[in-house]
């Protein structure tokens, strides 16, 4: 049996929808039991669809069934990424499939937007392990067209493509990024262009106390301010700021290099010590190529959830089937394996207290904070010694420097 609110979203869905497909291309005018349309216009194709498929959306247990297919397909990119850099030791897969009631909630039974923006998204990722950057960049864009929340990987990828194109072969990415959103919401922007921008990318949406996972220990009046916000931001770009200046950018030179042609950018020669070794060793072990996407991807993501002004419950699938990789991507010894499934377990704990209390609240802030200063701290570089190799045994430093 369904619980009696399953149907709440899904119903306000269908009806967003319903507008559409009787003719109404005014963005203001889409609305549901829940309220107006606040989501872009590859929301409304994608559940468009889904409409037509379950008789106007009348056949919930079909739609059902279509989201457990999805929510397989999920699990298939997401393993592809893991295998790809081989991180994450095989029995915590166990948590990701099995373990984790309010994901299947999410997925199958509430039949929400943001798997399906994150499925996208998944996808985009291992096309970007495979070297399909346009490609990616268009899935990217499409994720981007269902929910913003995919925003919060931005920041990453933009790093990215400068790293891998430089300026100049960064911006044709950025411009089928863009040229998708603009062709996706064409019919509407021709109608009511104010309209539909407001409404799909309005980035001031008050968010109501009651349903925050994250902010509950605080007073409403404060959850509520201008100013609360404004600081949450505040730290978002700052943190953006302080991962991409001293944890993204691997290189000695200036940040702004990465704005060069990426074949006139000097190559790194430091002088090899054993520290310096050691380093070397490191970024070849722990930050393969297609290790070095994710993680840049996915810290950029969670640094935006941290940040955010209100997590509801259904937004537990933004980051869920990253945080396994945040745990592991650093160098883990035996005795830390526990204490990580146990991050995970409090973790899980504190999307499924319902409601969210300032016990549960206040957890979920420590958790978070345990796996910042873990990813700060653990991918953190060697320092490197400046003292000249010993000049009486030449012959033993080479046997080191290789």
């Amino acid at each position: 049996r369904r619980p009696a609110d399953t149907e709440i979203d899904w119903k306000a869905y269908m009806q967003e929808v319903e507008g559409f497909a009787n003719g109404t291309l005014d963005y203001t005018q889409l609305k549901g039991d829940t309220g107006p349309l606040v989501y872009p216009a590859g929301f409304v194709y994608i559940f468009l669809g889904l409409y037509h498929a379950t008789g106007r959306g009348s056949d919930i247990r079909l739609a059902q069934y279509l989201f457990a297919g999805l929510y397989l397909l999920n699990l298939l990119l997401v393993f592809r990424i893991y295998c790809r850099t081989n991180k994450v030791p095989p029995y915590v897969f166990f948590f990701m499939c099995c373990a984790s009631y309010r994901i299947h909630s999410i997925f199958v039974l509430r039949l929400f937007n943001d798997p399906v923006a994150m499925a996208i998204l998944f996808l985009a990722i291992n096309l970007f392990l495979e070297e399909h950057w346009s490609w990616g960049c268009l899935f990217f864009s499409l994720a981007v067209s269902v929910k913003m929340n995919i925003l919060l990987f931005a920041p990453g990828l933009l790093f990215l493509l400068l790293q891998r194109f430089g300026l100049l072969g960064c911006i044709p990415k950025l411009c089928i990024c863009a040229l998708l959103q603009v062709v996706l919401g064409l019919p509407f922007l021709l109608v009511n262009p104010v309209g539909y921008l407001t409404r799909s990318f309005d980035l001031g949406r008050q968010f109501q106390f009651q349903w925050t996972v994250n902010w509950r220990f605080l007073p409403e009046e404060v959850f509520q301010n201008r100013g609360f916000h404004a600081a949450l931001l505040l730290a978002h770009l700052a943190g953006l700021g302080l991962f991409a200046l001293h944890r993204w950018h691997s290189s000695k030179e200036n940040i702004l290099t990465l704005l060069k042609d990426p074949a006139k950018r000097k190559p790194a020669s430091p002088r090899l010590t054993v520290n310096n070794i050691l380093w070397q060793a490191f970024c070849v072990c722990l930050l393969n190529a297609s290790a070095w996407i994710v993680f840049i991807l996915f810290s950029s993501n969670f640094l935006g959830v941290c940040c955010s002004r209100s997590l509801h419950y259904q937004f537990y699938v933004w980051y869920f089937h990253t945080l396994p990789y945040l745990l592991w991507c650093t160098p883990t010894t035996k005795l830390a394996h526990m204490p990580k499934v146990l991050l995970l377990g409090v973790i899980e704990l504190c999307w499924n207290t319902y409601p969210s209390t300032v016990c549960s609240s206040l957890s979920l802030h420590i958790c978070h904070g345990l796996i910042l200063l873990q990813l700060w701290y653990g991918t953190a570089p060697t320092p490197v010694s400046h003292t000249p190799p010993p000049s009486r045994k030449p012959t033993a430093t080479s046997k080191k420097a290789q």
